[in-house]
């Protein structure tokens, strides 16, 4: 009998560990490095395997080593040699991952679910596609039984997309008004938080994006024909970008009102992180303490082209903040963006599971839409390169827009 593509979670833990080792640098195998070592000098061997990680987000190498020990543990066990891969090989393996069911989770239906979805096989096969270029071996998942196993699995498994619900204007505002009272300890989160959904919205952007802005991405920039500010965001890296080759700029301007301008909430928030930064925890807790946390009902952003910490050391944007108040030095990953969102879903009365990190940009999508903001505008703002993709969340805004059954006279 086969060995299950997820007993590498089971494995006997001096197993695993030799797998880990042997894959500890993701994407060149260690006994493939030590090759390239007796070719290079040392120094040459590890600009190689730190340009290589370099190749990919910190997310995608976590992803691809975690398929890579599955692999090679399921090749250790049934007597195949995981690099070189054979395609047949692969496609086996594929084909026995997409069998596999695991016990449901509470309130789905049935006593069992897929174990792995058709995205996350596929990401698989994009993990061992990766090890092998980077090992400088031709990929066997360009092998026509790799890709035909693939497609029949997308046929077979094919199902309705799972979309988070888009946050639209009128949610925002409901998220907003979920935040902890003003004052100590919350005015941290306080502040971070209003920043945080209002930039998600604002700028259409995903929750990997969020989490990796720094202070150092953030420019307040005051428009000469409006005397306004605004806010610049860079974004070095991407999805759709992540060699930051092409770096990409958000323009957020000032809100209509206080509470749901990105100006201000940045403001806000930057003159706690400035407190934090020159007197520490304790005089930040001696700020707020003075009612700096009260509301305002009129533009804090006014004038505002102040200091914001922009030093070179890449801070986050977003750090992490402990319930005491605390600020740490730690960004915030993306899953806690995710749930941050799920959090103040819930507070508001909403279905979490219905909304995600996603949401946000999402809901800036849907929302431009309902404005009536252009194709090409939303394309813009959210960097969208496929007009079908900004053409999903327009018909779910206006979805008698340009339809001809309207023109028929029933």
């Amino acid at each position: 009998m086969g060995v299950s593509p997820s007993t590498p979670r089971a494995l006997p833990e001096p197993v695993r560990a030799a797998l880990e080792r042997r894959t500890g640098s993701v994407l060149v195998d260690t006994e493939h490095l030590a090759a390239v070592r007796a070719r290079f000098d040392d120094d040459q061997a590890a600009a190689l395997t730190r340009y290589l990680r370099a190749s990919q987000s910190p997310n995608t190498l976590r992803a691809y080593r975690s398929d890579w020990i599955a692999w090679s543990a399921w090749c250790a066990a049934e007597g195949r040699q995981a690099l070189p891969a054979d395609p047949l090989d692969v496609a086996v393996y594929l084909a026995a991952a997409a069998e596999e069911r695991r016990p449901a989770r509470a309130g789905e239906t049935g006593p069992t679910r897929w174990a792995f979805s058709p995205a996350t096989l596929e990401r698989k096969a994009a993990a061992l596609a990766a090890v092998h270029a980077a090992n400088g071996l031709p990929s066997p998942t360009r092998a026509d039984v790799v890709r035909l196993t693939l497609r029949g699995i997308r046929r077979t498994r094919r199902s309705r997309p799972h979309r988070k619900r888009p946050v639209l204007l009128h949610t925002l505002e409901e998220l907003l008004a979920q935040r902890p009272e003003a004052g100590w300890p919350g005015e941290p989160a306080r502040r971070r938080d209003a920043l945080l959904l209002l930039v998600g919205f604002a700028g259409a952007l995903r929750r990997s994006e969020v989490a990796g802005l720094t202070l150092d991405d953030v420019v307040v920039h005051v428009d000469p024909s409006t005397n306004e500010p605004v806010l610049l965001v860079d974004l070095a890296v991407t999805k759709t970008d992540p060699s930051g080759v092409r770096q990409q700029r958000v323009v957020l301007p000032r809100g209509a009102r206080p509470h749901t301008c990105p100006v201000c909430a940045f403001a806000a928030w930057v003159e706690l992180l400035e407190i934090h930064t020159e007197r520490g925890g304790p005089g930040l807790r001696e700020h707020v303490a003075q009612g700096a946390g009260a509301e305002r009902s009129v533009h804090r952003c006014h004038g505002f082209e102040g200091t914001w910490l922009a030093d070179g050391q890449a801070r986050p944007l977003f750090p992490v903040i402990n319930r005491h108040g605390g600020v740490g030095a730690r960004a915030m990953s993306g899953p806690a963006v995710a749930e941050l969102v799920k959090r103040y879903a819930q507070r508001a009365g909403l279905d979490p599971d219905l909304f995600g990190g996603h949401s946000l940009r999402a809901g800036f999508a849907t929302q431009a839409a309902l404005g009536g903001a252009s194709d090409r505008e939303i394309m813009r703002q959210g960097r969208w390169s496929n007009p079908r993709t900004v053409h999903r969340y327009i018909r779910v805004a206006n979805p008698l827009d340009d339809n001809a059954v309207t023109k028929l006279g029933l």
